[in-house]
């Protein structure tokens, strides 16, 4: 299958940088987190409630927030990928490092730096190529992770497990033994994985459809890599290594489930239920059915047809 083209009062976090007297490392984390949740939470209920202009207000607070800072800059700097070291060869590796890091991510005049492309052995003997961004970018992408999350969730397919929160993929083997463990269950399955995922995302989709500032977005989608020395434009994709492109890449997926099942709801019998259930995650997905002939020939269609 080809890779689609779709392509009581709460207290408000503090914006601004840290000051001097706030630069030590490490934070009241506890009240950090706190703050960011509570901004993270009516971002969710505005998002639920259809109200777009108030979901970009709340973004751009926490955004600005010195708690949506200093929590970012931390989960770059404790995660497995904190000493490797994008373009520019930086970590931030101490508690100066990371606080002024963390007064660094400002948006007005931002500019992220090409990635640094590199291969990782796949199970199958081929690469993987990553794009390493800095990490600065890297802090930056994860503080509007933290933004964008909440919608992305309120938003999510049903039954997407790949890079949610508090999912996993025990939790889609389940599902799929849920589903196909009774006598009454569903015999047949349609077996996707989505060829090229990650770097065929059209841009101009991206950009039209995440709900984030358009200006930050359209700067990390075309921000290039570079391998050997040599600079390389991005024309399409989000590049796996980007701490937000998983995000943007269940944004595209996400209304994959719905459009498969709408695909047999005008036909569906009581007598001889059609058993479609989708399981996806990330870029892989299941489709059970009752027969061959309706995977094939009515699922199918509709989900390239959603693809495309």
């Amino acid at each position: 299958m080809t890779g689609p083209a779709r392509h009581a009062q709460a207290a408000t976090p503090r914006s601004g940088a840290p000051s001097h007297a706030e630069s030590n490392w490490p934070q009241p984390w506890c009240r950090i987190e706190s703050d960011v949740k509570r901004l993270q939470v009516r971002i969710a209920k505005a998002t639920r409630e259809g109200r777009w202009g108030k979901v970009q207000a709340l973004q751009r607070l926490l955004t600005r927030s010195y708690s949506g800072k200093m929590l970012a800059v931390k989960r770059v700097t404790e995660n497995r990928g904190k000493k490797t070291p994008g373009v520019d060869g930086q970590i931030w590796s101490t508690p100066v490092a990371k606080s002024k890091g963390a007064s660094a991510l400002k948006q007005r005049g931002y500019r992220p730096q090409p990635l640094r492309r590199l291969y990782i052995p796949k199970s199958d003997g081929k690469e993987r190529p990553l794009g390493i961004p800095t990490i600065r970018d890297r802090a930056m992408q994860a503080l509007w992770k933290l933004a964008l999350e909440p919608v992305a969730e309120t938003r999510a397919d049903p039954n997407s497990y790949g890079f949610r929160p508090e999912r996993s993929t025990a939790d889609a083997i389940a599902h799929g033994f849920t589903v196909l463990a009774k006598r009454s269950s569903a015999e047949w399955i349609l077996e996707g994985d989505i060829r090229g995922c990650f770097d065929n995302i059209s841009h101009e989709w991206l950009l039209a459809n995440v709900p984030m500032d358009k200006t930050i977005l359209r700067k990390w989608l075309q921000a290039g890599y570079v391998e050997q020395g040599t600079l390389f434009a991005t024309e399409a994709g989000t590049p796996q290594g980007g701490i937000i492109s998983p995000i943007l890449a269940n944004w595209t997926l996400d209304g994959l489930e719905q459009a498969a099942l709408t695909s047999v709801a005008s036909t569906e019998r009581r007598r001889r239920p059609f058993k479609v259930h989708v399981i996806r995650y990330a870029d892989d997905f299941i489709v059970t059915g009752a027969s061959k002939s309706l995977l094939e020939h009515q699922v199918r269609p509709a989900i390239e047809a959603f693809l495309k």
